[in-house]
């Protein structure tokens, strides 16, 4: 078979798997998610070895520090897939919620009930985890998935989805309820975005180059971000030691994702105080600064900002940083250079922090707390797809809820329409 009848034949099943899903029971898929988590427990060394087969092809391939990262799988991150899936089987299942209902003057009972979206597609990069965390989500919601990893992880996926099918049939539900692409070759993922028949949403996940290419390539809808270029406004009515810690935390936990802060905007009142501290902070953690002129002043020795920099997602240890004259310039800034992503502001001011919430048009916006919270799981949603900055139809993390529609349900007796 052409890798084009390979994938074809993926969501022809897909499809099928998805019509038995969508009727699917709370109880059954609650018990596949259970024991998914069970076989990931137990076959930590088997993923482990195959994840390794990855990792020395990433290594010789001369993938980044950010990208190796991202693609390693240990005993920690393993059990972290598997408490995720527990977390979604103590959610309550979207689908058959009735959202709304009312009575029209002529005794018509209408309402809306959640519904799956049917088939996602969900095309991403190296991190094998998200692999888990896709279908997990897909299976409660009660979609069928069929997941295009990259070339990078094609092992490590593969070895997750023997262990999902498994789990999958042994709960009486379709295998092919989540499909792993079993072919590195880059036609499989134009193929799979030109079946607008069987896969109703594709949901891409990576670097925006990758991002792009889905969204001008695909005949299905597109539910994407493109990058994280995420701000915190240190503001001057800020408590030092909690705008320190927080910041440190968005940069330097874990530098590679695209919930990280990758622009520090500081407001002047403070910047003279509060600037060599946290550089001070940044640089024992191996961080490059790049600075406005007005930082330059502060920071002498920081690497001069170029324009180009304050559109950057750096993805490593880089951080832009500004110092602003008023929240107004910070929004702006944000407004200007932002990517709809995550904003926080520091402040101990609560006009400001509401301002900053009502007018800051981004996916999360925080007030005194880390970027690095913009993530399902941490926001309580068991885990998320993906992060949507597109507003159609979600924005921000995508869990549950986000992986289903409503439709129109309608009671009648007898009416007709005159």
């Amino acid at each position: 078979m052409s890798v084009e009848d390979i994938i074809k034949d993926m969501a022809i099943n897909a499809k099928k798997a998805s019509r038995v899903l969508r009727n699917a029971s709370r109880e059954q898929k609650d018990s596949a998610l259970m024991k998914i988590a069970e076989g990931l427990k137990s076959n930590i060394s088997e993923i482990m070895e195959e994840n390794g087969k990855d990792l020395e092809f990433a290594k010789k391939k001369g993938l980044t520090g950010a990208m190796i990262d991202r693609l390693t799988l240990n005993t920690e991150r393993i059990n972290a897939m598997a408490e995720g899936l527990m977390e979604l089987v103590s959610l309550p299942d979207p689908v058959g919620e009735v959202t709304g209902m009312w009575k029209r003057p002529n005794g018509l009972l209408v309402g809306r009930k959640r519904i799956p979206l049917g088939v996602i597609g969900f095309i991403y990069e190296s991190r094998p985890n998200v692999t888990v965390d896709a279908a997990g989500l897909c299976l409660k919601s009660g979609n069928a998935v069929i997941l295009k990893g990259g070339s990078e992880a094609i092992n490590s996926n593969l070895a997750l989805s023997r262990i999902i099918m498994s789990a999958l049939k042994e709960c009486n539900l379709p295998e092919k309820t989540v499909q792993v692409v079993p072919t590195t070759d880059r036609k499989a993922v134009k193929g799979l975005l030109e079946l607008e028949d069987y896969i109703d949403l594709i949901i891409p996940r990576g670097g925006e180059g990758l991002i792009r290419f889905v969204v001008e390539n695909s005949r299905i809808p597109v539910l994407k971000h493109y990058k994280g270029v995420c701000h915190i406004f240190v503001d001057e009515s800020t408590d030092m030691d909690k705008a320190l810690d927080i910041c440190y935390n968005a940069k330097v936990q874990r530098p590679g994702v695209c919930n990280a802060m990758e622009t520090l905007l500081v407001h002047e009142g403070i910047a003279k105080d509060f600037l060599p501290e946290i550089i001070n902070r940044f640089r024992s953690a191996g961080v490059e600064i790049r600075g406005c002129p007005r930082t330059l002043e502060i920071i002498p020795d920081a690497k001069p900002a170029q324009e180009s920099d304050w559109y950057e997602e750096y993805l490593d240890l880089i951080l832009s940083v500004k110092v602003v004259s008023s929240i107004d310039d910070a929004m702006e800034h944000i407004d200007k250079y932002g990517s709809n992503h995550t904003e926080a502001i520091i402040t101990e001011n609560y006009s400001n922090a509401r301002r900053f919430l009502d007018e800051v048009d981004s996916s999360v916006v925080l007030v005194n707390a880390s970027t690095r919270f913009n993530d399902g799981n941490q926001l309580g949603l068991g885990a998320e797809i993906g992060i949507s900055t597109s507003k159609l139809h979600a924005f921000g993390p995508m869990g549950l809820e986000e992986l289903t529609t409503t439709k129109f349900i309608v009671y009648g007796d007898g009416q007709v329409r005159e």
